[in-house]
């Protein structure tokens, strides 16, 4: 069907920022020097896009365009191709765009490439390619430097969609067409066009398949053509393949046992391939993605259900029933309802004891769903299908799944799963306002037929309340209904044994989805020990001050409780993918058997102990101040786990210990999680379990162990497309790089986090990232910028952070406001503090106390307080927080004219910093040291060898008195790097001036100077 929509042309290029940074190096370069880049990447994704970018935006000189044939103006050597470029730059940088590279002739390739190694022959070009990545590399340009244009993020595909259709998609075709273009932009816009009007508003239902033979080959063009029948039949049989396969990849030996199949006189063999594919080991994969979905689509409908029954027949043969049902049903001729098939692709998909991916798992359910007559069957599987993908780790597959089950007549119990996983995919990539209200209807729907997925769906939306910063809808979640009872609990653990897992129907038992989402809550704490003022949620001694005498201020409103140790990612708290036999590759959400028989299917084994309602009886007694209460419930969840290897009881142990404050076993629980999930296949959990194991490692002071875990988890939570979780992600590496000396890097994670953070609604997320700006302003001397931005924080008032989170920046609070002279400013809320101090679950909260009190009180008290401070660090532990008090005690001793006190203290202040990587810390001791006219570790001449080489040779540049941009020409780099490197000089050395950077620099040359001289002697 033809479309009627018209496409506005985008007038920007959406993310690409990496690739777009490649290309301005390149071209900032011309001021000093030549240079070359190839640029690549699959049909679709913009490489004549990012050419036509670097034109436009060049200014310094004249751009040429050159292409294969002699209209264009490519010449057949080298030498004429330098000739050329020598002519069209006269005096000025020239920069040669070369579109599709790949097209050249063998000849002229080679003459491009010999000509890209000796472009400074011809003055100052910048030679800017572009070559297909469909297919290998041409030999001719393999040593050149490449970029590689990957799909666009969901976000920035999401912004595409927004400008070319003025913003007036319906959510659910935005939805269907984002993940149909599998982040693919040609493929988008060409999606868009295919639809009317009508169809993108959802005013029609959209034309199946969307992404249509047509509009694929349109996308692919000139790629698959001049190939042989042999090759064509490779490739489709390759392409069935992997839709039934767990990756990009597919087993060599089934593609070609099934090509014997489709022609028993063949002989096929994997050693001379289409250049589309690449073959490694035993596998073979398309270079392409697109290209192997339009080799699949525009086959001819008999070849290609042919491939697929030969495929069937192999698999079978072989063993793996689900993706031989898989094949079979994609070998039918027509699209009817074939009721049996069906029937049993979802009984498959749903035994545990059939290995398969949850990926697999969620395309056999689809499937079924397709094949399937009975709406309300037909909703249970694609609801299936949505929570499979969910665990996947691809939200994006879930959201058509799900509105393909809201289109079909269902019952409560079938809607209110549904409407679970539309919540989860929200609590970990979209507003949480949002995920909080799904939630809630689904434990309302759930509530009759399924009460342990009720109480489920509702700790998850106490957890999105959680992230959004909302304490009273927290604590009112929190109470919603009765606690199950052991039946319901049975049905909330799932199937234990296959024979027990299944209904009559062979149907599976309910999947806890969400289990690990409300067992954690908000309990896993992203604060660390060491940090000043960390109240982590990962005690539930440290959760909530509660009301008692020696704790003033604490107000009782559930608005205002006082919680001042969660700072954890609510949302951190994981679905579960609890299996048939404790397996994760068996765990499957109730099917069909929930629809016609309610909650039967699970097994029930008597009174079993409940993990989620010990989790969330913790959760709101730790909230509310009863840690009499809290401790028991939660001692449970961990001690269950010892004996536990599911990915989410494991999670909720990880969780539960924190709030406890049990550091040790949050990490053994962590690690134990993130090793289960990983075995499991459980993708979305993954980004979780290293969320609990960073926020650990922060509490114990392992700051570069938390990084570590906290990039893992940032990857991972941006392939899974959780952007929600990867915004605390962000703001842990945030919290982590305030410590060092790394300004540049605080303040990307913390730009990324707030992106996220305010767009969703993440109140926990932002106030982290704020403390961890604050927290870098303050390592690097400037306490009145911190005090601004933490007095947003911690201040009473509307906009005061997160209720969990603001009470940990208050000592680094007190501090600024006390070093910029504005003590006045502490008093209130330094009495909240006080009142957590005295509960007396933060072992570091009594030593920041006196500390606080120190910075703020007269002469003759402070020397005591600061000693008492110290005394408490060496019962607590936390090199960082004691050698902060060391450090202040230090310089208050050197103001007091005390030498060599002061000398002691800051000496081991200095070391504690080195210990743990504070760099910007540690350059602050450094400059108190040599103020008293020490020689601090790594001081003196031997400082400048704790810089790069790259770091040395711009200090001396700067050191003579160049400015930024004459030091960027003269060592042919940017000046943006220029200024990154000077930053870090001034960290690691201590100066905070040029002059100051030149007299130290100096003095080095002196000293190292009369060393020489003396050897020589």
């Amino acid at each position: 069907m033809t479309g009627e929509t018209t496409v506005r042309t985008a007038v920007r290029i959406h993310g690409r920022s990496a690739q777009r940074e490649a290309v301005r190096a390149l071209l900032d370069g011309l001021r000093a020097r030549s240079g070359h880049l190839v640029v690549t990447g699959e049909p679709g994704l913009g490489r004549t896009a990012l050419l036509q970018w670097a034109a436009d935006s060049f200014r310094a000189g004249p751009v040429l365009r050159l292409g294969p044939g002699e209209d264009r103006g490519a010449p057949a050597t080298a030498g004429e191709l330098l000739t050329t470029l020598r002519k069209a730059a006269g005096e000025a940088p020239l920069l040669v765009c070369v579109d599709d590279a790949h097209l050249w002739d063998a000849p002229a390739r080679s003459a491009l490439s010999h000509a890209a190694e000796r472009l400074h022959t011809a003055g100052r070009v910048a030679l800017l390619l572009s070559v297909a990545g469909h297919r290998a590399v041409d030999p001719e340009f393999a040593r050149l430097p490449v970029v590689r244009l990957d799909p666009l993020a969901p976000s920035h595909a999401d912004a595409l969609l927004d400008e070319v259709t003025d913003g007036s998609t319906d959510p659910a075709v935005r939805e269907h067409l984002l993940a149909e273009a599998e982040g693919n932009p040609a493929l988008l816009l060409a999606l868009v066009r295919r639809l009317t009007p009508a169809e993108l508003r959802g005013l029609r239902p959209l034309p199946r398949p969307t992404a249509d033979a047509g509009t694929l080959a349109a996308v692919a063009g000139s790629a698959l053509t001049c190939l042989s029948g042999d090759a064509c039949d490779l490739l489709l049989t390759v392409a069935a393949a992997v839709r039934a396969a767990d990756g990009p990849d597919v087993d060599t030996r089934l593609v070609l046992d099934a090509l014997r199949h489709l022609d028993p006189a063949s002989a096929p063999t994997a050693n001379l391939l289409p250049d589309v594919l690449a073959g490694a080991g035993d596998r073979l994969r398309f270079h392409s993605p697109l290209l192997c979905r339009a080799v699949h689509a525009t086959a001819a409908p008999d070849r290609r259900r042919a491939a697929h029954r030969a495929l069937a027949d192999v698999l079978e043969a072989d063993g793996q029933p689900l993706p031989a049902l898989l094949h079979r049903s994609w070998s039918l001729s027509g699209p009817a309802p074939v009721a049996r098939l069906a029937d049993r692709l979802a009984a498959v998909a749903a035994d545990g004891t059939t290995p398969a991916s949850h990926g697999l798992r969620g395309t056999a359910y689809a499937r079924a769903a397709e094949l399937t007559a009975d709406a309300p069957v037909r909703a249970e599987r694609y609801t299936a299908a949505a929570e499979q993908a969910l665990l996947a780790g691809r939200p994006d597959r879930a959201r058509p799944l799900l509105a393909a089950a809201r289109d079909c007549a269902a019952p409560a119990v079938v809607r209110g799963r549904a409407e679970r996983v539309r919540g989860l995919a929200e609590l970990r990539d979209g507003p949480v306002g949002d995920a909080h209200q799904s939630l809630l209807l689904a434990a309302s729907l759930l509530a009759e037929d399924a009460p342990a997925e009720a109480a489920s769906a509702a700790l998850a939306a106490a957890d999105a309340a959680w992230a959004a910063g909302d304490l009273s809808s927290c604590l009112a979640t929190l109470s919603l209904g009765p606690a199950p009872g052991p039946r319901d609990a049975a049905g909330m653990l799932g199937p234990a044994a296959p024979d027990a897992a299944t209904g009559a129907d062979g149907l599976p038992g309910a999947v806890d989805l969400a289990g690990a989402v409300d067992g954690a809550g908000p309990g896993g704490v992203p604060v660390p020990t060491d940090q000043p003022g960390h109240r982590h949620a990962a005690d539930p001694r440290q959760v909530v001050a509660p009301r008692h005498a020696n704790a003033p201020g604490h107000a009782t409103a559930p608005g205002h409780a006082t919680v001042p140790g969660h700072a954890t990612p609510g949302y951190a708290a994981v679905p579960s993918a609890v299996l048939a036999g404790g397996r994760t590759g068996g765990a499957t959400p109730r099917t069909d058997a929930g629809a016609r028989g309610g909650p039967g299917g699970t097994r029930v084994c008597g009174a079993v102990p409940d993990p989620v309602r010990d989790h969330r009886v913790g959760m709101r007694a730790l909230l509310e101040g009863r840690l009499d209460r809290a401790a028991p419930s939660l001692g449970q969840v961990v001690e269950r786990a010892r004996t536990d290897d599911r990915p989410e009881a494991l999670l909720r142990a990880a969780s539960a210990a924190l709030l406890l404050g049990n550091v040790d076993a949050a990490r053994r629980a962590g690690a134990r999680a993130l090793a289960a999930t990983r075995q499991s296949g459980s993708e979305a959990l993954v980004p979780q379990a290293l969320e609990y194991l960073a926020y650990a490692e922060l509490r114990a002071g392992r700051h570069p162990q938390a990084r570590a875990h906290a990039e893992e988890g940032l990857r991972t939570a941006l392939r899974a497309g959780q952007r929600n979780t990867a915004a605390h992600h962000q703001a842990v590496l945030a919290l982590a790089a305030s410590i060092e000396d790394e300004p540049a890097t605080v303040a990307r994670h913390v730009t990324a986090a707030l992106a996220t953070a305010r767009r969703h609604g993440l109140a926990q997320a932002a106030t982290l990232a704020e403390w961890a700006a604050a927290r870098a302003d303050l390592g690097r001397g400037r306490p009145q910028d911190a005090a601004d931005r933490l007095g947003l924080l911690v201040l009473p008032g509307p906009g005061r952070g997160h209720f969990a989170v603001w009470r940990l920046a208050v000592p680094c609070f007190v501090e600024a406001a006390a070093l910029a002279g504005r003590p006045e400013d502490t008093h209130e809320v330094l009495t909240d503090f006080a009142g957590w101090a005295a509960f007396g679950a933060d072992p570091q909260a009594a030593a920041q106390l006196a500390r606080c009190h120190a910075l703020l009180a007269p002469p003759d008290r402070a020397d005591d307080l600061y000693r008492r401070a110290l005394a408490r660090h060496d019962e607590a532990g936390g090199d960082f927080e004691r050698a902060r008090t060391a450090l202040l005690y230090g310089k208050w001793l050197r103001r007091r004219r005390r030498p060599r006190e002061a000398r002691g203290r800051l000496g081991t202040a200095l070391a504690g910093f080195d210990r743990c990587g504070a760099g910007v810390w540690a350059a602050q001791a450094r400059a108190e040291l040599r103020a008293l006219g020490a020689a601090p570790q790594g001081g003196g001449a031997g400082t400048l060898t704790g810089l790069t080489p790259q770091q040395l040779r711009i200090a001396r540049h700067v050191a003579e008195g160049a400015t930024n941009r004459e030091v960027a020409l003269t060592l042919a780099v940017s000046t943006r790097t220029v200024d990154y490197h000077l930053r870090k000089v001034f960290a690691v050395l201590g100066v905070r001036s040029r002059l100051e950077l030149a007299r130290m620099v100096e003095h080095a040359d002196r000293t190292r100077g009369d060393r020489r001289a003396g050897d020589r002697m």
